[in-house]
């Protein structure tokens, strides 16, 4: 990874999209946050994709299918092994490392951008939303860490959409014999997708994949706030600071997020059609996937899946935590 140019006094460490925080201040530590990163992404997946694949098998499936997440858990344990639990990790483990140079730069890019350009202007930072809580001028307030959250989830997506489109299709294969399967592996899938449906096929969901990153205001402002409350009203050390205020806004993040997520996954399991004779497709894109799942569940079809995820995302951050803090401190 490029090294990325040094923040300037922020109240909470440069942090990639989903992992441990990561500081980013000299070549040295962003030789180190880069292969930190990867062990944590791994950590990570290990832990947390297991939930994930029940999460997305029950946003996208029918409703008799399973009876809650204990049931499908135990349906793809039954049928497929532990191993089905962990379809569709390929994708996102491969391209976390990229997923993570990509937010690591960016983030600290625009947050640097933001407190030159905008915060720290005296003329200017009082008639911000919710800054003139935070006057220090020397320092990006909370509302600018959700703007750069918005930014950073933007640019990362171009990246992140086709990983999870495709790790999203080998999820829903729920048949155990792999020669019953439409795609072998992730690669067998891409290569499907481009040969009938191009590049765009590829992006299908890009769109939606914007909109929910867009929800990493949450994310990054409320991590931002949470890191500044431990630092002034308790005694913790930074990396249990790092543990709370880092597990606490993904949970935040989720509340806030997962409506759209499940529009997401919805579009990205609808059949492409065409040459790929996987069936018709339903969706033009996610306004259409979010009208479908209104029809066929209601308000609750938006939170079907709800309790893998919420599950998932304190203990699966944590576990990142552990990974990036011991290889950083390991490295020399």
């Amino acid at each position: 990874m490029s090294s990325a140019p040094a923040p300037l006094p922020v109240s909470a460490p440069s942090n990639t999209a989903d992992t441990a925080p990561v500081n980013a201040q000299t070549p040295k530590s962003n030789y180190k946050g880069f292969v930190a990163g990867v062990f944590s992404g791994i950590a990570k997946l290990s832990v947390g994709h297991p939930f994930d694949t029940v999460k997305v098998r029950l946003q996208t499936s029918k409703d008799a299918q399973f009876r809650g997440p204990l049931d499908c858990t135990l349906q793809t344990v039954r049928k497929e092994g532990v191993k089905g639990l962990y379809k569709g990790a390929t994708p996102p483990l491969v391209g976390w490392m990229v997923m993570d140079s990509v937010m690591l730069g960016s983030l600290t890019l625009y947050r640097r951008l933001l407190l030159e350009n905008v915060f720290s202007k005296p003329h200017i930072r009082p008639y911000l939303p919710f800054s003139s809580f935070q006057p220090d001028l020397a320092t990006l307030p909370s509302f600018g860490h959700g703007i750069a959250g918005i930014m950073a989830g933007t640019t990362v997506s171009f990246i992140a959409a086709p990983v999870e489109h495709i790790k999203a299709r080998l999820q829903v294969q729920y048949a155990a014999d792999k020669s019953k399967r439409m795609y072998s592996g992730p690669i067998d899938c891409l290569r499907k997708m481009l040969r009938t449906h191009g590049i765009s096929g590829v992006y299908r969901g890009l769109w939606a994949t914007i909109l929910f990153r867009g929800f990493f205001f949450f994310w990054w402002g409320s991590y931002d706030v949470l890191t500044r409350y431990f630092k002034q009203s308790t005694s913790m050390s930074a990396p249990a600071i790092n543990f709370w205020a880092g597990g606490i806004s993904a949970q935040i993040f989720w509340l806030t997020s997962y409506p759209s997520d499940v529009v997401k996954q919805r579009l990205m399991v609808d059949p492409m059609g065409g040459a790929l004779n996987d069936g018709e497709r339903r969706f033009r894109g996610w306004k259409d996937a979010a009208r479908a799942v209104w029809r066929e569940r209601g308000l609750k079809g938006y939170w079907r899946g709800f309790v893998p995820c919420f599950l998932r995302a304190f203990p699966a951050n944590a576990m990142a935590l552990v990974a990036f803090e011991g290889v950083m401190r390991t490295l020399p």
